[in-house]
């Protein structure tokens, strides 16, 4: 038996237990721009993140209501498409993961998955319209 045409790790769960997991993650690595998670998780979750960001750096309605679909949480994709996205300034590779040692319970190999370049994530201030005649 052969593995082709098979993407993305199980977890032991569920398909929608397991899009749950992945589209959370992908929302607190979004809002916190880094979390400590299990090295396997952040791996599968990089993949899924990066496609968000470069959907976000594309901008334009149609992309934005995709991120709002894939992310399921408006605020969210708003903050991505706004504030993150147009911050970043490489075409790929916008996170990193680095090994964090093993969790006390179960040995298992966690990992800090960040973003590559530093974000401020308070949002840019509109510019005021110019008064005319």
């Amino acid at each position: 038996m052969h593995r082709h045409g098979y993407k993305g790790r199980k977890f032991g769960r569920e398909t929608d237990q397991r899009r749950a997991l992945k589209r959370g993650l992908m929302k607190a690595l979004i809002e916190n721009q880094s979390i400590t998670t299990t090295l396997a998780r952040a791996k599968e979750i990089r993949r899924d993140t990066e496609k968000l960001i470069t959907i976000a750096k594309r901008g334009g309605l149609a992309n934005r209501r995709l991120l709002i679909a894939r992310l399921d949480d408006i605020k969210t994709a708003d903050l991505l498409m706004d504030v993150i996205a147009p911050q970043i300034k490489r075409d790929s590779g916008y996170l990193r993961i680095e090994r964090a040692g093993f969790r006390k319970g179960d040995n298992t190999e966690m990992g800090t998955i960040s973003f590559v370049d530093n974000i401020d994530l308070t949002p840019a201030t509109p510019k005021a319209k110019k008064e005319g005649k």
